[in-house]
């Protein structure tokens, strides 16, 4: 299960903090809505002209987000300062169509790689195009290079993965089942890391989950994973973390995976020593959801709490890490003490929010 914030002190004090955190999150059918965070009021709804936002990419330096939809396979570009629309486009065109799912900016927000596929419209028929690795010109806004995936490397849903790119813009990394190492000039596949079998862990069947943003480290690729032993298949969880510029994985297991369920991703606080996660169990007939708050300087977990579960839904951290947030497929955002897993309030958005996932800025 996957990969990735609202209303936090000012709940319990009279006073809003000096610099109160702002958040974006994707909602049906064209909104980007943002929403001031110390009070959960619905500041803006930004109208994106390409559709429907089913992704979303903050920069490096954080001043601009980059949004994905998939309405008319569009890109929208944000600026977090102005909070403001500053590049629009769509790809589509009355005879051609894209499908790409997320992606990453260069450093230089020029360019934006992804997955991709094409749709041409001949005069008695649809031509579908194979998986190909792709660039979009954010200038030109449109794609001004393609590449072909390797037969080996195709999986269903072409978009589909977590993208990270080194800091001179040289490489890509597409972090799946492996970690596909793609060369950004030609855009050929130059190494395919198989930490899905990593060699003397007494491990195998490593999977990585969804990459925590809140860490922010653009040299570094941390996520919840799962795995399980060679010969009797019991399965672990822990932190894993890959390193971009070594491209070595090291991880930390903390304990036994939960019996017929999942994880849904990590949280992690500032200083590295706390994180959270999301444990569903039994997904059919009987689905229990719980917090699972993490000593990761102990790999221990500290304490666990049940909290109502949703068909489907997301798992967020606000700003400074002191509450949790569930959200996704619904009309507001449950929000619950980290420390204590206690649930301290809902905020009604007035918007069914997307998959985009959420994105907090400073």
């Amino acid at each position: 299960m996957k990969k990735l914030g609202l209303a936090l002190l000012p709940l319990l004090a009279t006073a809003a903090p000096a610099h109160a955190s702002t958040v974006f999150m994707g909602s049906y059918p064209d909104k980007m809505l943002i929403v001031d965070e110390a009070t959960g009021e619905i500041k803006d709804r930004i109208t994106l002209a390409s559709g429907l936002p089913t992704a979303m990419r903050i920069s490096n330096d954080s001043k601009k987000i980059y949004v994905s939809t998939i309405t008319t396979s569009g890109i929208e570009v944000i600026d977090t300062a102005t909070r403001k629309v500053v590049n629009s486009f769509s790809l589509n065109t009355p005879t051609v169509r894209y499908r790409f799912g997320g992606g990453v900016p260069d450093p230089t927000g020029r360019f934006f790689y992804t997955m991709i596929q094409k749709f041409e419209k001949l005069q008695d028929r649809w031509t579908v195009s194979p998986q190909m690795f792709g660039v979009i010109d954010l200038t030109k806004k449109a794609v001004v290079r393609t590449a072909d995936v390797p037969d080996e490397d195709v999986r269903n849903g072409a978009g589909r993965g977590n993208y990270m790119l080194s800091k001179d813009g040289t490489t890509l990394f597409l972090i799946r089942d492996k970690v596909l190492v793609v060369d950004t000039a030609s855009l050929k596949v130059k190494d395919r890391l198989e930490f899905s079998k990593p060699e003397a862990t007494g491990i195998e069947g490593v999977s990585f989950g969804g990459g925590v943003e809140t860490l922010r480290n653009p040299d570094q690729y941390v996520s919840m994973f799962t795995a399980q032993d060679p010969y009797i298949r019991n399965k672990v969880y822990g932190v894993g973390r890959f390193d971009l510029v070594t491209k070595t994985f090291d991880f930390r297991p903390i304990g036994p995976a939960p019996v017929g369920g999942g994880m849904a991703g990590l949280q992690v606080s500032k200083d590295m020593k706390e994180g959270w996660t999301v444990v569903t169990q039994e997904k059919v007939g009987n689905k229990r959801c719980e917090f699972w708050h993490l000593d990761l300087t102990t790999n221990l977990v500290k304490n666990k709490a049940e909290f109502p579960c949703r068909t489907r839904f997301q798992f967020g951290m606000s700003g400074d890490g002191k509450l949790l947030y569930i959200y996704g497929a619904s009309y507001d955002i449950e929000m619950y003490d980290a420390q204590t897993l206690s649930h301290v309030k809902t905020i009604d958005l007035g918007n069914d929010t997307t998959g985009a996932g959420m994105i907090i800025t400073q």
